[in-house]
């Protein structure tokens, strides 16, 4: 018998609920590009026809582990977010501001 999530979750102790909704936010804090493209509802076909380009080099894009800002930010603008550069650092973090600057008609 199947059963909903929203009733295990019920059922479980505030302790239990508030670590599940922290690893929850971990894991989504930090994922691929597929995934985060996937966790938007969006497919290959869809995020290259807002970009304008063919389907296959979104799929090349998102293997890849190197790449411009200037393709990124655009990826993520085309997925309706903002791509922000953080430097972070033991005694507190720093955001980048002169890639805000890029071109952001760029895609490499």
């Amino acid at each position: 018998m199947t059963k909903k999530f929203s009733e295990l979750r019920a059922r479980m102790t505030p302790e239990s609920q508030a670590r599940s909704a922290a690893n929850a936010q971990v894991m989504l804090a930090a994922m691929p590009l597929n995934e985060l493209r996937q966790a938007r509802g969006l497919s290959q076909k869809m995020l290259a026809d807002v970009l304008h380009i063919q389907q296959p080099a979104i799929a090349k894009m998102e293997r890849r582990t190197d790449m411009y800002l200037s393709t990124l930010r655009s990826h993520i603008e085309a997925m309706g977010g903002e791509l922000e550069v953080v430097a972070r650092f033991p005694d507190g973090a720093v955001k980048i501001s002169n890639f805000a600057e890029l071109g952001q008609s760029a895609v490499a």
